[in-house]
């Protein structure tokens, strides 16, 4: 664990190619640490990509792939199937820069196309929805973005590498928070952003801050200079260094161990899925189970396109009482862990609609799958038993 700010350098030789990118290295660990960079390059080594910028949380790692694409008055189109978190970000926060996020049902494709304008940077999805458990079609949105000359952003936290390889399907960025399942426990903050390495970013005229003069390093042309590492680039040496949303050594470390059981979690993750969901589609006080895993859902073919491996842990099923009586399942669970986060070993559950998508309209709510009855449950690696055993008596508890 390299827990250190700073670097000594060798000549000022040495440190004058370090500040005008002419070499690169280590110079502010707010840029680039050891540590760090082994996550790095293990992360872009599993997602296929050219390489990868770990930052401090899932969240800054969009602003940080958005702050490589847009400026004041640029637009992106966006899934409303997303995290509520990333909604309120995209559709308030974000207008602070002069940024605009158009949002879409991304299973509608024709809306998708009609959304793009001449302002349009970027197009960003989640491979599996948060937290519905939808799967995007990413080649169909990769050839959309495509045709228009844009980039497709796709957020891979839920699927992971190991069940979604995005790049692989037209993809040309990723992002994941590693809190997740990357790191599997809720100990370690973390996001990250993998550049596919496959856009041409001299194509048009859309990105002058990938294709243009970086005034920050005497004018340098960033695609013509690092090729297909130009958006890693970018990311370290103009917006971890002006962003600051770095990610520390010790997270790293913490997440770099997550990653070696990375498999079998997922392997197990998804199979206990299956299981509860299938066993819930059968419970008299259940309503529905939205599940992209279940051959009953809609969504079945296009999740079993682009994953062979598994469906994932998340997914979201109603209480036929309600509002109240999906807070009473939420209260009235023993092993399974009320908390506003997924990807843990254990299993997790909370009510959307009072917490995590609380800031959104209750249209807006319905339109992303968090209504006032849906409960999200992010299924462990415990004995299935276990998770089944604790839902029923908590369900029987509200009914």
């Amino acid at each position: 664990i390299y827990q250190t700010a700073c670097y000594q350098f060798k000549d000022t030789g040495h440190a004058a190619d370090l500040f005008s990118l002419d070499q690169l290295g280590y110079v502010y660990s707010r840029l680039t640490n050891p540590t760090v960079d082994a996550l790095q390059k293990r992360i872009a080594a599993l997602e296929g990509g050219t390489g990868a910028t770990a930052c401090s949380s899932g969240i800054s790692a969009i602003l940080l792939a958005l702050f490589n694409l847009l400026q004041s008055g640029d637009e992106f189109v966006t899934s409303s199937r997303i995290y509520g978190g990333t909604v309120n970000m995209l559709k308030n926060s974000v207008k602070q820069f002069g940024w605009k996020a158009v949002f879409v049902d991304p299973m509608n494709l024709d809306e998708v196309k009609a959304a793009i304008t001449d302002k349009t940077r970027a197009i960003y999805a989640e491979s599996f929805a948060n937290p519905e458990g939808h799967c995007c079609d990413i080649e169909a949105l990769a050839t959309i973005a495509h045709d228009a000359g844009i980039p497709l952003i796709i957020d891979n936290t839920m699927a992971t590498p190991y069940l979604i390889r995005p790049i692989e399907w037209g993809a040309d960025v990723v992002i994941s928070s590693t809190t997740k399942f990357m790191c599997g426990n809720g100990s370690s903050m973390g996001g990250v952003v993998v550049e596919g390495g496959k856009f041409d970013w001299s194509q048009n005229d859309k990105f002058p801050l990938m294709a243009g003069p970086e005034p920050s390093y005497n004018n340098i042309n960033l695609h013509e200079k690092f090729g297909d590492q130009a958006f890693t680039v970018r990311c370290h040496a103009v917006g971890l260094r002006d962003l600051g949303n770095c990610q520390s050594p010790m997270n790293a470390y913490m997440t770099l161990n997550g990653l070696e059981t990375l498999a079998l979690r997922m392997e197990r993750h998804s199979e206990n899925a299956l299981t509860v969901a299938n066993w819930l589609t059968e419970h008299p006080d259940v309503s529905w189970v939205s599940y992209c895993g279940l051959p009953s859902s809609k969504n079945f073919a296009t999740a079993s396109k682009y994953s062979h491996k598994g469906y994932g842990a998340v997914f979201t099923f109603g209480a036929k009482g309600g509002y109240e009586a999906a807070k009473t399942i939420v209260e009235s669970v023993e092993m399974i862990r009320h908390v506003a986060n997924i990807g843990d070993t254990r299993t997790l559950i909370i009510h959307p609609a009072s917490t995590t998508h609380s800031q959104l309209t209750p249209e807006m709510q319905e339109q992303v799958g968090s209504g006032p009855s849906v409960l999200r449950i992010s299924i462990g690696i415990e004995h299935v038993d276990d998770i089944i055993a604790d839902l029923n008596q908590a369900i029987a508890k509200a009914s």
